[in-house]
């Protein structure tokens, strides 16, 4: 449902026809709004969908009784950036009580994460002069027109902010540690019935980041160029590098227990969900954990 720099391996996987490699037959389909690959999930009309375990815990929150299940994580740090319009070499997140902040609006994992950095640094979320209701377009020309101190980001918004001198990176949300950001999940039934398919699919996943982490930037951006088609190549390279350097993306598709919990605290003290679903109930590794056996080769492109 986003169009995001940091889902660039799935991007890649299809781009190199990993999947095709692997020999299963993966459609890739637009979700319209976020949130609506769920219900598609749940009503059969696709297999598999890769979002943030956050749609995960909110289904089940939802629906107590529902069948979901993560696997194959991909984005296991937190993407988002806090960017401010001066340079803050000694940032640290409670900083930002006393300025005026835009959050994303987009989706709400972004925010959940961020007040619990708040939380964990004493200080109360409620507190912060927050623009809750921007889009993080609108939230970077807010910030070139000095209008905050400081907004919360994806790439490339923060590049094309650093790219002019407009912006200046205070505090990559990456550095708090694991945060399981991005898996694939499905039904526990399907999964169950297609396994052998799916099985193969994880394959390609791990391929695919083998050579991720291979590669250059440049040559990643020259891959997926294709999903960014009014993105300069240099820019969406200088994103990939500083996502690469950040350790946004897992090196296999185990998902991260502690990165999971760590996104459940999030949810939980955020109050989007009221307990949220355990690790045990809401992750299945031992799809990855076969391919991991395995050994397979990275891609070659």
């Amino acid at each position: 449902s986003l169009r995001a720099v940091f889902y660039a391996p799935y991007y890649a996987a299809l781009a190199l026809k990993a999947y095709e490699d692997e020999g299963v037959d993966v459609t890739f389909m637009p979700a319209a709004p976020p949130g609506h690959a769920a219900h598609g999930r749940l009503d059969g009309s696709v297999d598999v969908v890769w979002v943030g375990p956050m749609r995960v815990m909110q289904t089940y929150a939802q629906e107590p009784d529902c069948d979901l299940v993560c696997f194959g994580e991909v984005v296991t740090r937190d993407p988002f950036m806090i960017v401010g319009g001066t340079p803050k070499p000694e940032f640290v997140p409670s900083d930002l009580l006393g300025l005026r902040v835009a959050t994303v609006s987009e989706v709400p994992t972004p925010w959940m994460c961020l007040q619990e950095d708040l939380r964990r640094a004493g200080q109360d979320p409620a507190k912060l002069d927050r623009v809750a209701h921007g889009s993080m377009s609108e939230n970077a020309e807010a910030l070139r027109r000095g209008e905050i101190d400081a907004a919360q980001l994806f790439e490339p918004f923060a590049t094309e902010l650093l790219e002019t001198g407009a912006g200046h990176v205070w505090y990559a949300q990456a550095q708090r540690g694991p945060t399981c950001y991005t898996t694939l999940y499905a039904r526990k039934p399907v999964l169950a019935a297609k396994r052998e398919a799916f099985v193969r699919m994880v394959r390609a996943i791990f391929r695919t980041q083998n050579w991720f982490h291979e590669a250059g930037s440049q040559r990643i951006a020259e891959v997926i160029q294709p999903y960014f088609p009014d993105m300069p190549r240099q820019r969406l390279a200088a994103a990939i590098e500083r996502y690469k350097a950040l350790g946004i993306w897992g090196q296999d598709p185990i998902v991260s227990r502690s990165g999971y919990d760590r996104l459940r605290a999030s949810l939980v003290s955020g109050s989007f969900v009221a307990d949220g679903v355990p690790f045990e109930a809401a992750a299945d590794n031992s799809l990855a954990e076969e391919v991991i056996r395995q050994a397979p080769p990275a891609l070659k492109a």
